[in-house]
């Protein structure tokens, strides 16, 4: 997918609202549809071995050498695999979030509704990140830990991030699971509880989608250069280190293949770098539209295959229609 490259600031076409305005009304739609995991989610129904997880065209090797050895046995399995790293990935920067936004909080007035909805995020988030374990669990999968430089880099990014910075990652991040999960939850060949955990994310990060976007664009266009060039510099990092990571190289292995080879493997699959740039499409036309991705980090976002490839024709489709 081509981008329009930004390398100067301009005014964010995402139209911002009363703050407090746009805080009552997500709170007002919180209390309408928000779910209990625990409750809402079948957790004593068994897994479906004979279902994907998630479409096979969305796996990171599909359309290789090395899908082709495969049987659809470890393919499926693999898809059960993937969505638990992602999942994993998903607690990872969950827990960072949180923090971020509790340190948003603790400069500010707490009866306002700007504030009480950032307590509110929170709480989804707790939730989240619980289902997203019990997740782990019946899928037979481990929690797949981040290497330890990636870890600590997110330590130090929650420490560090400033407002556009908090907002924007957040969106990034949230986006990517949007919009893999939307697929996933309309598709009723796949597993059941996949589509479970995925409608409830949906509903609830709709909200917290609107909340960071409306938080960027509004504190973004208020920071000076040397702010705005740090910040695109670090939402670059944060960008590489998550899309590289979303699938564990112990995924492979658990299926039976070389991790090394299978990550060479994804890493050069063009069906992978499309899936990346289809789930990435919608954030990365925002935040370029407000001049977020320029520089030396949007350098990393086209290695980390959020960009699309080099002479491939832009696509709003996933790999399946670009096919058709």
């Amino acid at each position: 997918m081509r981008t329009r490259r930004t390398d100067v600031t301009v005014e964010p076409q995402t139209r911002t609202t009363d703050r407090e305005d746009i805080a009552r009304r997500l709170l007002r739609s919180s209390a309408k549809a928000s779910f209990d995991p625990l409750v809402e989610i079948d957790w004593d129904a068994p897994v479906d071995p004979d279902r994907y997880a998630i479409r096979p065209e969305r796996l990171s090797l599909y359309g290789t050498e090395l899908w082709e050895t495969l049987t659809e046995e470890q393919r499926k399995e693999l898809s059960r695999q993937e969505i638990a790293s992602v999942a994993s990935i998903g607690i990872w920067f969950e827990t960072i979030l949180m923090q971020m936004l509790v340190r948003h909080a603790y400069d500010r007035d707490p009866t306002t509704h700007h504030v009480q909805y950032a307590y509110t995020e929170i709480a989804d988030e707790c939730r989240h990140s619980v289902m997203f374990a019990k997740l782990l669990d019946k899928l037979d999968a481990p929690f797949y830990r981040l290497d330890p430089f990636t870890h600590l880099l997110g330590k130090v990014f929650k420490t560090v991030s400033n407002g556009p910075l908090t907002f924007s990652a957040a969106l990034f991040v949230e986006e990517i699971l949007d919009q893999l999960q939307r697929e996933i939850m309309a598709d009723e060949a796949l597993e059941p509880l996949t589509r479970a955990v995925s409608r409830i994310h949906v509903v609830e990060e709709a909200r917290h989608m609107r909340y960071a976007r409306e938080e960027f664009a509004r504190d973004w266009n208020r920071r000076g250069a040397l702010v705005q060039h740090y910040s695109r510099l670090v939402l670059g990092a944060v960008a590489y280190y998550s899309a590289t990571r979303l699938i564990s190289p112990e995924v492979y292995e658990r299926i039976g293949l070389d991790p090394r080879a299978a990550r060479k493997a994804a890493r050069r699959n063009p069906h992978w770098t499309d899936t990346k740039t289809w789930a990435a499409r919608k954030v990365v036309a925002t935040l370029d539209r407000a001049g977020a991705i320029s520089g030396p980090g949007r350098y990393l976002w086209r290695k980390a295959g959020l960009l699309g490839r080099r002479g491939a024709a832009p696509s709003t489709a996933g790999p399946e229609a670009q096919r058709a």
